[in-house]
């Protein structure tokens, strides 16, 4: 009796060559012959799926989907696959999962052939569809009952962050990090009592900064290069006069002709709580941006101060962002924020841009954990290897 010989990659070839030609029922008939053998692998799975589904059985289709995955999980094409017949199937939520995972497990755009980049947009396209559709229902149902008014600034902040319309900015300060303070970008103001009369002396403090500004010299590079530190990239900054300073302070000691140049300024300044740290703060001073020019994204040395911005010359087009939120500078309106967010700065007008900026305690460190700090450092500058091992 003469028996035929099985060849399970013939079969598998045979099936696949059916489904190029358009007979799905052929295909897979013989794919289906070379999965139950237990010869399949994760392309005989993948074209069983696409068989399955031209034959309308999404059951049947969803299953080998599941087999060619289980195979190679992070295939961008059975990824695609499976989150296509789960919208067929009417369940665009967990389709979305698989859209945004084949978009994740895509090589380089460069890599790609025309077509498999056009299924990748396509696959972003579903998935924007899908985040607007969710956002329109999850905001409608907030709103709902008078929902919009008890929502609080950082209920609404939550729900930007699950909708993805923000990302999560954490305290990153580059050198020292104190634990367990609240990661808040811009601070109410209303908080700091002291607030309302640094703003209210804005005419006298911005007389002062012009009188400074028309002298050419006064001003240096705020961002200045440390010849017993390496070189380090500062976007262009290094000893850059388009972002300079006058210092009141600096490094925790009065400049005194400086000072003296501000009484109106010094003054207004009495009564802030800013860190008396030995070599290191307080730190006051006017801070100059001129024309064009553009602080990049950086955060702070360390996250238990903060910093005061009280805006004295603002032409117009002048913008700080922390984290996620970005404002406009406006004349004598003072904010406070943690610099050891992430933040940047530009000045996109024709004119100089000036602010009075200080550093201040944060609230929530008591009175001997800023002791501690301030005797930390101390300690740190006392140890004569100490800044070139910290870098500090």
């Amino acid at each position: 009796m003469q028996t035929t010989s099985f060849d399970p990659r013939a079969t598998a070839q045979a099936g696949i060559d059916k489904l190029r030609a358009g007979d799905a029922a052929g295909a897979r008939k013989l794919l289906e012959k070379v999965a139950a053998a237990g010869h399949a692998d994760a392309s005989v799975f993948h074209c069983l799926a696409h068989a399955c589904a031209a034959l309308r059985d999404l059951p049947a289709a969803l299953a080998a989907a599941d087999r060619a995955l289980a195979t190679a999980p992070a295939n961008m094409q059975s990824l695609l696959l499976k989150a296509d017949l789960l919208v067929a199937s009417g369940d665009g939520r967990a389709a979305v999962a698989f859209y945004q995972a084949a978009i994740k497990a895509a090589p380089p755009q460069e890599q790609m052939p025309a077509f498999m980049r056009q299924e990748l947009a396509r696959a972003q396209g579903k998935c924007d569809e899908y985040a607007a559709k969710f956002a329109s229902h999850l905001m409608t149902r907030l709103a709902s009952g008078g929902g919009e008014q008890r929502q609080s600034p950082r209920f609404r902040e939550s729900i930007d962050l699950l909708l993805g319309k923000k990302q999560v900015y954490l305290q990153s300060p580059r050198y020292f990090y104190f634990p367990g303070l609240p990661q808040i970008q811009f601070f109410e103001t209303d908080a700091f009592p002291w607030i309302g009369k640094l703003e209210a002396a804005t005419a006298a403090i911005r007389a002062e900064a012009l009188a400074v500004m028309s002298d050419p010299d006064a001003f240096e590079p705020y961002v200045k290069h440390d010849p017993k530190r390496p070189m380090r990239n500062q976007e262009g900054l290094n000893n850059n006069p388009d972002w300079s300073a006058f210092y009141l302070w600096k490094d925790g000691e009065l400049v005194a002709e400086n000072a003296a140049r501000c009484p109106a300024t010094m003054a207004a300044l009495e009564g802030v709580p800013m860190p008396r740290v030995k070599g290191r703060s307080p730190s006051v001073l006017f801070s100059l941006l001129r024309p064009g020019a553009y602080i990049p994204p950086h955060t702070g040395v360390l996250n238990t101060r903060l910093i005061c911005h009280l805006p004295l010359v603002v032409p117009g087009g002048c913008s700080l962002r922390v984290g996620n939120d970005t404002r406009e500078c406006v004349e004598g309106r003072a904010w406070v924020f943690d610099d050891s967010i992430e933040h940047e700065a530009w000045n996109r007008s024709s004119q100089p841009r000036v602010i009075l900026l200080f550093d201040i305690w944060r609230p929530e460190l008591t009175g001997d954990e800023r002791a501690m700090v301030a005797e930390m450092f101390a300690a740190i500058d006392d140890y004569s290897d100490a800044r070139t091992e910290w870098g500090m």
